[in-house]
């Protein structure tokens, strides 16, 4: 059973959180996961200069609805003084917890020396850890991976050099940079992190169902989880999961109906985000997880992606949806 954590003067009640994903977690999706329940949900990872120069990009980033209070922004950079600015204006922009990205693997934020390249050079590390935290009055918060590579896993020594200077939560993914996205998730590792600091440890990678968020508490010891890509096309997931490791009752994945109504709300919400001729784009994915694994998903998808008005999108998920709807009564 999970118990509360305090972060700062603040508290998450189920510390069950949605992680941060680049082109994934908008206010869009994070209003959608918060409703169904989150303990925590976390912007996409938003690079300090655009902040501070307040890109277009970066503001709608950076955008965040008021049912998805407390927000914990995510930043990345690899200057301190420009980090603790851009920490600045997110907490002039409402932010209520600053995350710092220590573990993108990403080549093009790793060869701008930030995201997890920064688990090579612990110095530098810790001076944007420590000029993010004398910055902001909110509580900063860590993600980190296992380290640069298997012959470097280095996280607990980062992580104590984080508790010593203020951070107040990290968050560990159970795989190298190196790694990327390969292999699976060292849940056991996390453990180590765990034991090296007094701080709330949270564990994250590969966390898919309720099955493998009690496994990785389990073989982790941490204090909660984070979970990223098995939320995609399910905003429910996270409120299944906060559900189990709280000993309620876990809520079945809702009905093809109301999962209808869930996808036309995501849409009209990503269309008055990004205005229809980005948000037709950036809904194409979401639109796949969805319909994965209904029948005929994969013919809907390559039909619905030809398509570039949003009012025709949104009558062909009617059609799909309306269809399945169909089929499922028939066979009930």
């Amino acid at each position: 059973m999970l118990k509360p954590v305090s972060i700062g003067p603040g508290t998450i009640d189920v510390p069950v959180i949605l992680a941060p994903m680049t082109g994934v977690t908008d206010m869009p999706f994070r209003v959608l996961v918060k409703r169904f329940g989150a303990g925590l949900t976390v912007t996409e990872m938003i690079a300090s200069e655009a902040m501070i120069r307040e890109t277009r990009q970066s503001l709608q980033k950076a955008a965040w609805d008021q049912r998805e209070e407390p927000v914990s922004m995510q930043l990345a950079g690899c200057e301190p003084g420009r980090m603790a600015e851009a920490a600045k204006l997110n907490e002039g922009r409402g932010a209520a917890i600053i995350d710092i990205n220590m573990g993108c693997p990403v080549k093009k934020v790793v060869n701008g020396h930030a995201g997890s390249s920064l688990m090579r050079d612990l110095p530098l590390a810790a001076a944007l850890i420590e000029a993010t935290v004398k910055a902001v009055k909110v509580p900063v918060t860590l993600k980190m991976r296992m380290g640069w590579d298997h012959q470097s896993l280095n996280a607990p020594e980062l992580a104590r050099i984080a508790e010593d200077l203020g951070v107040k939560l990290i968050t560990v993914h159970g795989r190298t940079r190196w790694q990327l996205y390969t292999g699976s998730a060292d849940w056991g590792f996390v453990r180590k992190v765990k034991d090296a600091v007094r701080l709330p440890v949270i564990v994250n990678g590969d966390i898919c169902s309720v099955a493998d968020a009690e496994a990785a508490l389990a073989q982790s010891g941490a204090d909660g989880v984070m979970i990223g890509r098995g939320a995609y096309g399910r905003p429910w997931l996270i409120g299944q999961v906060m559900a189990a490791l709280t000993g309620r009752p876990v809520p079945a994945d809702p009905p093809l109906a109301v999962q209808h109504g869930v996808v036309r709300e995501h849409y009209a919400m990503m269309m008055d985000l990004y205005g229809p001729q980005v948000g037709v784009g950036v809904a194409r994915k979401h639109l796949g997880w969805y319909t994965k694994g209904l029948f005929d998903s994969a013919v809907f998808r390559h039909a619905v992606n030809q398509l570039n008005d949003p009012v025709d999108v949104v009558s062909m998920v009617d059609r799909f949806y309306e269809e399945r709807v169909r089929l499922e009564l028939m066979a009930a």
